[in-house]
């Protein structure tokens, strides 16, 4: 057990006294929130549970499978292993990485990326599993890549999928270049945008990689990761726009390493209770101290946003994040 944890576990049983009175403590998280090398965290709500669907963070030709983790209130975790790996996708052969999760009509669809592809010579890019729970077992959904060429100069890698009313869109994007696209409503493929075309790029001022979206006071809110991720810098920045396509204009870095804490903090997600003003940034940073670049574990930390809309710059913590139980609407 870690240093950090053991402090948590401290906190929570022997509460502090503050002038003669004990002071009200709730049980944390403490960061990382689970064990093992684990990147890249897609952080989802899937009916009354928090779920994390990382990258394992190893070697390429060892980063051939999913586990994914579940937690009612942020703070205990369980760890569902092996939910997809590449005996269910015969195409993919090294390098699963940065999974997106939805749910759409009772099913559950896992986005991917594989193969780690440097040319459009070379067979890979973004995939499809689906499956019937959230903890699969997923399967191949295509038999092939969805996206599977470079498009704009964008690596086919790091996709997140984002739902605005009733569209489904895919960003992704390696290299430098971030493209959106339509999904069909099944997510067998692609739709066209209004001028024909399968791909826009809407790559803003800084961006290498990692994107994510949501929308929060009826602005879009465009992040990604910059920097290089097997180094310090790593790091995470945002723009905000007034729809999916921009014009995004960066505003600036709001996650990034503190070297009383941990190094290269980036690709990240975002969680926010439905009905609740709390947010959270779910990322991975590297321990002080650790020089393999795969040593990458999964924390979580508090989101705030200033009166006027824009976020505040985080504060990366070892004590993580307290109990925040999901309420969940009775139906009527």
């Amino acid at each position: 057990m870690r240093a950090h944890q053991i402090l948590a576990i401290v906190l929570i049983l022997f509460p502090l006294v503050t002038n003669g009175q004990p002071a009200s403590l709730v049980p944390l998280s403490g960061n990382p929130v689970f064990a093992g090398r684990y990147a890249d965290p897609e952080a989802v709500i899937f009916g009354d549970r928090y779920w994390i669907f990382p990258t394992y963070s190893a070697p390429y030709q060892d980063q051939v499978f999913f586990d994914a983790f579940s937690s009612a209130d942020l703070v205990a975790w369980t760890k569902h292993s092996r939910i997809l790996d590449t005996a269910q996708v015969k195409w993919a052969k090294r390098a699963l990485w940065a999974p997106a999760a939805v749910e759409k009509d009772g099913k559950y669809f896992l986005f991917f990326s594989a193969n780690d592809i440097q040319t459009d010579s070379e067979y890979g890019g973004i995939g499809v599993a689906v499956a019937d729970r959230p903890e699969g077992p997923y399967r191949d959904y295509l038999g092939k890549p969805l996206i599977d060429k470079f498009h704009n100069g964008a690596q086919p890698i790091d996709q997140f999928v984002f739902r605005d009313g009733q569209e489904w869109y895919i960003l992704y994007g390696g290299w430098r270049h971030c493209n959106i696209a339509r999904l069909k409503p099944d997510f067998t493929g692609l739709l066209p945008f209004d001028d024909g075309k399968l791909y826009r790029e809407i790559t803003p001022s800084g961006y290498v990689e990692g994107p994510t979206m949501f929308k929060h006071r009826n602005k879009y809110y465009f992040m990604w990761s910059e920097g290089g991720w097997t180094g310090p810098d790593y790091s995470v920045a945002y723009a905000v726009g007034d729809s999916p396509f921009g014009p995004f204009q960066r505003v600036g870095k709001i996650l990034q390493q503190d070297p009383a804490v941990a190094t290269g903090a980036g690709h990240h997600s975002i969680l926010h209770p439905e009905d609740t003003d709390q947010w959270y940034i779910v990322y991975h940073r590297r321990p002080l101290g650790e020089t393999d670049r795969n040593a990458r574990v999964t924390c979580i930390d508090r989101l705030h946003f200033e009166k006027s809309g824009l976020i505040l710059p985080v504060k990366i913590t070892h004590q993580g994040v307290g109990r925040q139980p999901l309420q969940i609407k009775s139906k009527p």
